[in-house]
C-alpha cells in the first residue's frame, strides 16, 4: 500500500489515512477526488476491514465499476467484488429485495424506467377524465419525483398547502389524487420507480429498527461520491446509516454543485460540519487537469458566490493562454466563429477533432454549431443526447412538414395523425392501415376517399378523421404561396403543437419548447439566405436540404475523431483540451428563469465555473450580439458572468473582440449591463472590454468605422458591408440590373456568399 501512498500529495494522503469518525473532503476541479476515495477504500482493506462493512455511494454505474477495477489491482479482485460499491439506486434495490416482506413487496418487483412512469400516469389521467391539454404525463410525473424525493407521501401532499397552491396555479388540482392512484397502481404491479427505491429505503429504516440496525451494524464505513449532488432522500439514508459509528466519508465540492433541478440539494454539504461536528476537514486545491491561467479564471469566477466552502484551487502545469473571448453579431455568425476559430487552433497545434468540445447552457443552441461543422465537413457527435433533428419534437413538427409536401408519406402521417391528441386512437389506425394495404393504396388516400365511411366508422370518429384531413389540406393548399418559413409559421400554430408544448410547464417541456423555436429559427435562416441568394425558398427545398443532413446524423463510422457537442450539466465529470463556451449571454446564460433569486444566480455561476474547468489547455467563451428568440430579432447582452474574470486572465487582443465598431457593440458598463439587465446590479471589478477599430493589414487606415444608413443602391465593388446574420465582409462581384442586382460578398467568417440586393439588407461601412 506504501507504494500506492507516495503516489499522493500530501493533502490526498492525509485524506486517505484519517482515522476514524466523520470526514469532508473538498475536492476542487481536477484534483484528484476519485484516486482519493479509491486509494481511501483500499487503505481500509489493507488495515484488515472486511469489504462487506464497506459501503460506497455513487451517482453513476461508470463511476462505480472504475473505481471497483482500480481497487482490484491494489487489493485484488476477489476482495473487491465483495464491496458494497454501486450507485444509491442499485445499492438500496439489493437492500429491498432483500427486505421486500417488510414493506408489502414482492423480492422481485420490476423496477420501472421513465417511459413505463408515464405511460401509467397517461393511463390513470384518461381514466379520471382529465384528458385536458394541462395535465400531461411528463409534467404530473416531475410534480411526483420531487413529492418522493422529499419524501412526501399521497396524504401527506393532499395536506401541503404549498404543493396543492402550486397545483392550483397550473390547472392541474387533481396530482395529489393521480399521485394515490400512481402509488395504488404500482403495488398491484409489484413495481418500483426510481424514486420509489430511495423512498422505500428510508420508509423501512423507520417504520422496521431491526432492519437498520442490522445494516447500520454491517457497514462500519460510509463513503460518498459527490456528496453536493445529494437530494434530501439520499442524505437521510446516509445520515441513519453512518449514525451508529459515524465513519462517514464524503467527497465532493460545493462549487460543482449543478443539479438542483433534479432536487440536490447544495446545503448537504455546506452543512456537513453541523451534521457531524468532529468531522476533520481536507481541502484538495491542486487541479492536475489544466493550466494555471485558466485555472486562474476559474477561482476568479467562483469568488463571486457567497455559499461555500473557501478553498483556493492551483496548478503548476504550465501558464497557458489567457481566456479568449468572440464576439458575433448574431447567433449565426457566432457559429461560424467559432467553427473558424476551431479549425485555426487545430492546424496551429496539430490537434484532433476529438480534442475539442463546444458547451452551450440549453440542447437548442445545438443546431447552428451542427451546421457550421457540416458545412465546413468537420465531423462530430452530439454527447448526452441526440442529434438536433433527431428530438422527438423536431422530428414531430419535419412530419407535419413533410405531410404538407407529400400526404402520401405514411410514415409522417402514422406519426401525427394522433398528435396532438385528437382522439384517433390505435385501433382506427389500425382499420386504416388494414383498408389501404387491401386497396393498395396510401393511408392519405383511404382518408380522403369518398367512401370513407362505408369502413364503418361511427359519426364521432369520422368527425375527427376529417378535422384531420382537412387541416393536413389546408397546408397543402398553401405549399406553392407561401415561403418555407411563412408556411412552417402556420403549421406549427394550427396544428396545435405550439400549445401543445406550452402547456408543459416542466424543465423538460421547457427545452422541447426552445428545441421547437430554434427550428423556426433554422427555417428562417433558410428562407432568407436563399432569398437573399435569389434561390427558391419553399418548404419542398428546405425538407431536402434537412433530409441531407440527417443523413450525417446518422453516421455510424468507428471514426471517433469528431468534435464534441453537449450541455454543460452533461460535461460534468469531463475534460478536453479545447473548450468552447458559447452563448455566455444574459437570459441564456445565466438563464432567464435564473433572475428570481440569488441562489439561482450562484447555481448558474458554478456550472459557468464547471464549464471553465472542463478545459485542460485552452478555454475560448462567445457570445452574440443578437439572437433570434420564437421568431423575433432580439438584441443580447454579454453575461454578467464576464464582470466575474479577473481583466489579467482574459485575452483583450483576441482580434474578434476588437474589430467591432464601438457604436454596435454591447459594451460592460460599470455597475449596469448596456441592456440594463439584472447584469447592472453586479459591479464590474474588471476594464471594460476596448473595441478599438481593426485596422488594414498595411497597419494604416481603419478597415472599419462607424455604419451609415446608406441605402443598397450605394454599395460599389470593394465596398465593406455587414449583414445581420453573416456578419462583416467585402463586397468582391457585382452582377446584373437593377432591382435584381447579385452580390458576391466575402464574410470574414460565413465565407462567400451571393445575395440579391434588394433583399439583402447590407449595411455599407465607411
Amino acid at each position: 500500500m506504501q507504494q500506492y501512498l507516495s503516489q499522493l500529495n500530501e493533502a490526498q494522503r492525509e485524506a486517505v489515512v484519517a482515522g476514524d469518525g466523520p470526514s469532508l473532503v473538498i475536492a476542487g476541479a481536477g484534483s484528484g477526488k476519485t484516486r482519493v476515495l479509491t486509494y481511501r477504500i483500499a487503505y481500509l482493506l489493507s488495515k484488515g476491514v472486511e469489504p462487506w462493512r464497506i459501503l460506497a455511494l455513487t451517482f453513476t454505474n461508470k463511476a462505480a465499476r472504475e473505481m471497483k477495477e482500480r481497487i482490484g489491482v491494489i487489493v485484488g479482485d476477489e476482495v473487491a467484488q465483495s464491496l458494497w460499491m454501486g450507485t444509491f439506486h442499485s445499492i438500496f434495490a439489493r437492500i429491498l429485495r432483500k427486505e421486500a416482506v417488510n414493506i408489502g413487496f414482492s423480492s422481485n418487483f420490476t423496477i420501472y424506467d421513465t417511459a413505463d412512469s408515464k405511460s401509467l400516469i397517461k393511463s390513470i389521467i384518461k381514466e379520471m377524465k382529465l384528458v385536458g391539454k394541462e395535465y400531461k404525463p411528463g409534467l404530473i410525473l416531475s410534480r411526483i419525483s420531487g413529492a418522493k424525493n422529499d419524501l412526501v407521501t399521497p396524504a401527506a401532499y393532499a395536506r401541503d398547502e404549498h404543493r396543492m397552491i402550486a397545483d392550483r396555479s397550473a390547472n392541474v388540482p387533481k396530482v395529489h389524487e393521480i399521485f394515490q392512484r400512481y402509488v395504488k397502481e404500482c403495488r398491484k404491479a409489484g413495481a418500483m420507480d426510481f424514486d420509489d427505491l430511495l423512498l422505500y429505503t428510508n420508509v423501512l429504516f423507520r417504520d422496521h429498527p431491526e432492519s437498520l440496525a442490522r445494516y447500520q451494524q454491517q457497514f462500519r464505513y460510509v463513503l460518498v461520491d459527490e456528496y453536493q449532488d445529494t437530494n434530501f432522500s439520499q442524505y437521510l439514508i446516509v445520515r441513519k446509516l453512518a449514525e451508529q459509528h459515524h465513519n462517514v466519508c464524503v467527497v465532493g465540492d460545493d462549487a460543482q454543485s449543478i443539479y438542483s433541478f433534479r432536487g440536490a440539494k447544495i446545503e448537504n454539504i455546506l452543512n456537513f460540519r453541523n451534521d457531524y461536528p468532529e468531522y476533520k476537514l481536507f481541502k484538495l486545491e491542486q487541479n492536475y487537469r489544466s493550466t494555471q491561467m485558466i485555472v486562474n479564471a476559474a477561482n476568479s469566477i467562483i469568488a463571486n458566490n457567497k455559499g461555500q466552502i473557501k478553498k483556493v484551487v492551483f496548478s503548476e502545469k504550465e501558464p497557458g493562454d489567457k481566456i479568449k473571448v468572440l464576439s458575433a453579431i448574431s447567433d449565426m455568425e457566432e457559429g461560424f466563429l467559432v467553427v473558424k476559430n476551431l479549425m485555426t487552433q487545430r492546424l496551429e497545434n496539430g490537434s484532433s477533432y476529438a480534442e475539442f468540445a463546444i458547451l452551450y447552457r440549453t440542447n437548442a443552441q445545438s443546431r447552428i454549431f451542427e451546421e457550421a461543422l457540416r458545412k465546413n465537413n468537420i465531423p462530430y457527435k452530439i454527447y448526452g443526447g441526440l442529434s438536433f433533428y433527431q428530438r422527438k419534437e423536431i422530428k414531430d413538427l419535419l412530419a407535419y412538414l413533410r405531410l404538407a409536401v407529400n400526404p402520401r408519406d405514411g410514415e409522417a402521417l402514422k406519426r401525427v395523425i394522433n398528435y396532438p391528441a385528437r382522439g384517433i386512437g390505435k385501433t382506427t389506425l389500425d382499420r386504416l392501415t388494414a383498408a389501404a394495404a387491401v386497396n393498395d393504396l396510401s393511408l392519405w388516400e383511404v382518408l380522403s376517399h369518398p367512401s370513407l365511411s362505408s369502413l364503418g366508422f361511427n359519426a364521432g370518429i369520422l368527425k375527427k378523421l376529417g378535422s384531420f384531413t382537412a387541416l393536413i389540406s389546408g397546408f397543402i393548399n398553401q405549399v406553392p404561396n407561401m415561403d418555407a418559413y411563412e408556411l412552417t409559421s402556420e403549421i406549427v400554430t394550427q396544428s396545435g403543437i405550439l400549445k401543445e408544448l406550452h402547456q408543459d410547464k416542466s424543465n423538460e417541456g421547457q427545452t422541447r419548447i426552445e428545441n421547437v423555436d430554434e427550428l423556426i429559427n433554422g427555417v428562417r435562416d433558410f428562407t432568407e439566405g436563399r432569398r437573399e441568394a435569389g434561390l427558391e425558398n419553399t418548404l419542398v427545398h428546405f425538407l431536402e436540404e434537412v433530409s441531407l443532413l440527417t443523413d450525417q446524423d446518422t453516421d455510424t463510422s468507428d471514426d471517433n475523431d469528431k468534435v464534441t457537442l453537449m450541455t454543460i450539466h452533461s460535461a460534468k465529470g469531463l475534460e478536453f483540451p479545447y473548450v468552447y463556451v458559447v452563448g455566455v449571454e444574459e437570459g441564456l446564460f445565466p438563464s432567464s428563469m435564473s433572475n428570481y433569486s440569488e441562489q439561482a444566480i450562484e447555481e448558474e455561476r458554478r456550472l459557468f465555473y464547471v464549464a471553465v474547468t472542463r478545459a485542460e489547455k485552452n478555454v475560448t467563451l462567445s457570445y452574440a450580439r443578437s439572437r433570434f428568440k420564437y421568431g423575433e430579432h432580439s438584441f443580447a447582452t454579454p453575461s454578467r458572468f464576464f464582470s466575474d474574470i479577473d481583466s489579467k486572465y482574459l485575452d483583450d487582443s483576441e482580434v474578434s473582440v476588437k474589430q467591432r465598431p464601438a457604436s454596435a457593440t454591447p459594451r460592460f458598463e460599470s455597475g449596469r449591463s448596456s441592456a440594463g439587465s439584472m447584469a447592472g446590479r453586479f459591479k464590474r471589478k474588471t476594464p471594460e472590454f476596448n473595441y478599438r477599430e481593426r485596422t488594414s493589414d498595411a497597419g494604416s487606415a481603419p478597415r472599419f468605422g462607424n455604419r451609415t444608413g446608406v441605402d443598397n443602391s450605394g454599395i460599389v465593388l470593394g465596398c465593406k458591408v455587414e449583414h445581420d446574420r453573416f456578419g462583416y465582409g467585402e463586397v468582391v462581384a457585382l452582377e446584373g440590373v437593377a432591382p435584381n442586382v447579385k452580390a458576391t460578398v466575402s464574410f470574414e467568417n460565413a465565407g462567400q456568399k451571393q445575395l440579391l440586393l434588394k433583399f439583402a439588407k447590407l449595411k455599407i461601412l465607411k
